[in-house]
């Protein structure tokens, strides 16, 4: 079977609850603090691995107690770490995180997570990927190397899916190297202009992608489950799955990790979103982010 190579962050999440987001200078007493595994491209990994996945991570963290307790909880759940450069002259990644009223608020210090350049993660993909693996990636690493790690993925004939979060303007001509841009509603109006509101909106913005070199497309909708476009042009809807939701933190991490882990086990586009329903279903109804996301046997007991 294929396997995923994700190039992506690996962060220590410090989350705290809130009864509200604090005014400018505002002191407010919270509650329930944890620190959690976190990072998007760590979770999507850890959730490609549990789902069933060969996963190998290309990433960077410093060589301090953060980035031994992330990188042993990343092997404890599947993934193979050994191209993880643990790096002395910066510190690991953190996301402080305030959660109010089951959403969240987050604040990233990057660290290790902007160490590795084109040629650092270029290099990796030449050594260790094959055509038919899946590449995902992000936006939380340094920009130039995600792009061009992108590029070389799609080159060397491996399937690219992109998740452009935190999202910024990306150049013309990199699209055509994503084979799977999965993205939220806000980031899908940076992106391409388009807010995806209705059907209407939601094609005309997948449109849009795919005209300019997407090869398929899915929004997620929170709430609203996700809509998507495959390669063919064929449009489909995916209600999410009704939980009691606890914390939002990790919820679409999960869903592109199922996407992912969906592609290498030969499900359709539709058949992976709704694997990512359920999944992420599974991840909001629990507190936190990595120890959150479920197994491929939870999922199935809620599909």
């Amino acid at each position: 079977m294929p396997r995923v190579i994700v190039f992506g962050s690996v962060n220590m999440d410090l989350s705290v609850e809130a009864p509200r987001m604090p005014a400018a200078g505002e002191t407010i007493n919270g509650s329930g603090f944890i620190t959690n595994a976190g990072g998007k491209g760590a979770n999507q990994a850890v959730a490609a691995a549990r789902l069933g996945a060969d996963v190998r991570m290309v990433a960077a963290v410093g060589a301090d107690s953060f980035g031994d307790e992330l990188v042993a909880g990343m092997e404890a759940s599947g993934v193979d770490c050994a191209d993880v450069r643990r790096l002395s002259e910066v510190p690991t990644g953190v996301a402080v995180i305030v959660r109010v009223a089951g959403d969240n608020r987050i604040v990233l210090s990057a660290g290790a997570n902007h160490a590795l350049g084109a040629e650092d993660v270029i290099s990796d993909l030449r050594r260790i990927g094959q055509r038919g693996d899946v590449f995902l990636t992000q936006g939380e690493c340094d920009p130039d190397a995600t792009l061009a790690a992108l590029r070389a993925a799609h080159e060397l004939g491996l399937y690219t899916i992109y998740n452009p979060a935190p999202a910024r303007p990306v150049p013309d001509d990199a699209w055509s190297s994503v084979d799977l841009v999965c993205l939220n509603e806000t980031e899908c109006e940076i992106m391409c202009g388009v807010l995806p509101a209705d059907g209407e909106t939601r094609l005309s913005a997948a449109r849009r992608l795919r005209g300019l070199g997407v090869g398929a497309v899915v929004i997620t909708l929170g709430s609203e489950g996700s809509f998507g476009l495959a390669c063919g042009g064929d449009a489909v809807s995916v209600p999410a799955v009704r939980t009691q939701v606890v914390d939002t933190t990790g919820a679409g991490d999960t869903f592109i990790g199922a996407l992912a882990a969906g592609y290498v086990r030969g499900l359709s586009l539709e058949e992976a979103m709704r694997w990512g329903a359920a999944a992420s279903a599974v991840t909001v109804s629990r507190l936190g982010a990595q120890q959150a996301i479920p197994t491929a046997a939870e999922v199935a007991a809620v599909r």
